[in-house]
């Protein structure tokens, strides 16, 4: 039987629902979602196999214009995710396409168009369109930036057209071994699942620069036979009044964010955990290449 293996590179704007794209096509929540824009902050791996093919995703940050080096950094992972790639699917909010074609100051789509390789554009958030007509102007307008192979209505979040997407994917696989068994669904070490898990949790709790300015470092993590596996993260924010909003009175906030990071954290690794969480001042880290590099960003 002949097979078809190669990456495809998940781009697009913050909050496009890359992330949720990559969960419904995995059946598996192994990229973090929140309502918030640019919660993915690295390049997150997922493996979709079917019969005669494999696809290896990666979900990259969102494309934004950079603010700190932190984001730099974020943009770096999207330009190299386009570089391993053999496909580079874009992820668009349908509401919001028309805007964002108009707008060339942030280079999003002028920089589509120096991409030399299969380009599939996928017009999320179709399910938030009040009249399913109004995708038709959408998509004229799409095929009018002679920048796409091809272009798919879809819904992430519904579930609608994924099957649709994933042909359109298979056509443009290279002949090919599987790269990964196919049973793995990512390869990524679950030190960053972990991570990712907790800093999910803060994005959901708190608003505004909090959780933009705050890093998850995992310090500790051990397998222990016949009892709960110990865990010891730092979380990382930038202001003593950061850390105070984090720990909140008494402590209360930080408990809260252990417990509904735990129940995931165990959910996810199928074993009880015993979660050790610190909160800790590294002021301007998100301009530090030191500190970035030592939280594993490339700067």
């Amino acid at each position: 039987m002949q097979t078809y293996a190669g990456t495809v590179a998940v781009i697009g704007k913050p909050n496009a629902g890359k992330s949720t794209l990559l969960n419904a096509i995995l059946g598996e929540n192994i990229s973090i979602v929140t309502r918030k824009a640019q919660t993915t902050r690295r390049t997150v791996l997922g493996i979709y196999t079917s019969e005669n093919s494999q696809a290896i995703f990666l979900d990259t940050p969102g494309f934004l214009k950079p603010k700190y080096k932190l984001h730099q950094a974020m943009l770096n992972y999207v330009e190299k995710a386009v570089g391993e790639a053999d496909i580079v699917l874009i992820i668009a909010d349908a509401s919001k396409l028309l805007a964002e074609i108009d707008d060339f100051e942030d280079g999003f789509y002028q920089y589509l168009k120096s991409i030399s390789k299969a380009k599939i554009l996928a017009l999320n958030k179709l399910d938030l369109l009040d009249d399913r007509k109004k995708m038709l102007p959408l998509m004229e307008s799409a095929i009018k930036q002679n920048i796409f192979n091809e272009i798919i209505p879809i819904s992430a979040r519904k579930k609608v057209s994924i099957k649709e997407l994933l042909e359109i994917i298979k056509k443009y696989l290279p002949e090919s071994e599987f790269y990964y068994d196919p049973d793995f669904l990512s390869i990524q070490p679950e030190r960053f699942f972990v991570a990712e898990l907790i800093r999910e949790n803060i994005f959901k709790e708190f608003k505004m620069e909090v959780p933009y300015s705050t890093e998850v470092v995992i310090t500790q993590f051990k397998e222990r036979k016949n009892e709960k596996w110990f865990i010891s993260a730092d979380i990382i924010v930038e202001r003593n009044s950061q850390k105070q909003i984090l720990v909140g009175k008494n402590g209360q906030m930080v408990k809260k964010i252990g417990e509904k990071s735990r129940a995931k954290i165990e959910e996810h690794l199928q074993t009880e955990v015993y979660l050790d969480l610190f909160v800790k001042v590294r002021e301007k880290w998100r301009n530090n290449p030191n500190l970035l590099k030592s939280y594993g960003y490339s700067v």
